[in-house]
């Protein structure tokens, strides 16, 4: 999405509900690309879009999505509109995905149960981390392994062989993310990636409304009359501990 003047971003977050002028601001200061998860030729769309929910609810912002032999699909009754406030990345090939990762200081680290060199529990999370999960029936590519700097194992103790994928995704972030809060790294947004992302959650936020409210915006500034506009979002004011009942997705009124 493009970028928005201040003023029309406070212009257009004027119009929301309080919960949600409550809720962007304060669900940026949790976000975090210091993990990523990357899936490869993921073929079940509910799979997929269990695996973007679960990133938007560990806070991890990118998911990045390789499409060598299937498309990607959303199962927008598994994924509950999470897409929209997510940062996702198509690639048609392995090698092109993972290259550009390492050149941005990832790790590349692909789950597997087969010859790991790391498990979860003791994963040394010292530097941003691309998490690489394979599809539903073969795992992860010989790509991915050849290009892997680490193959990380989730330990099971059944007779089962492993996770489903939306499953390995949920259990590895769960972990992750607690120990990326805990150690002590520079995990947060800086301060130029979470106005770009707010720019982008009030344009999701304000949906239809968005054409007529700007031209609304545009008229009273070239009639001299530019609205009068609060401080939004004062970040300095911004708690990161939640301040609403019912959780994030709704207010007590019922509306998103």
């Amino acid at each position: 999405m493009p970028r928005l003047d201040r003023d029309l971003r406070t212009y257009l977050a004027s119009f929301l509900s309080d919960h949600r002028r409550e809720l962007l601001p304060r669900l940026l200061q949790h976000r975090t690309r210091f993990l990523t998860v990357v899936v490869e030729d993921i073929y079940q769309s509910h799979n997929a879009s269990a695996c973007v929910r679960s990133c938007d609810c560990f806070g991890v912002q990118d998911i990045h999505i390789i499409e060598n032999q299937t498309t990607y699909e959303v199962n927008d009754k598994i994924a509950l509109g999470s897409a929209q406030w997510l940062t996702t990345r198509h690639y048609e090939n392995t090698a092109a995905c993972l290259q550009s990762l390492k050149e941005r200081g990832y790790s590349i680290v692909m789950t597997s149960p087969h010859e790991p060199t790391c498990e979860l529990e003791t994963y040394p999370l010292t530097k941003p981390a691309a998490l690489v999960f394979g599809n539903e029936r073969f795992g992860a590519s010989d790509t991915v392994r050849e290009m892997a700097d680490d193959v990380l194992r989730i330990p099971m103790y059944g007779f089962t062989e492993s996770f489903n994928i939306s499953v390995a995704v949920a259990v590895c972030l769960h972990h992750l993310v607690w120990k990326m809060r805990d150690a002590g790294v520079a995990w947060q947004l800086p301060n130029d990636e979470r106005e770009a992302l707010l720019d982008e959650w009030v344009q999701a936020a304000s949906e239809g409304r968005i054409q007529p409210l700007r031209k609304r915006f545009e008229e009273l500034v070239a009639a001299g009359t530019p609205p009068r506009l609060d401080d939004w979002p004062n970040w300095e004011a911004v708690s990161p501990d939640p301040v609403v009942e019912r959780g994030n997705r709704r207010s007590k009124s019922g509306s998103i």
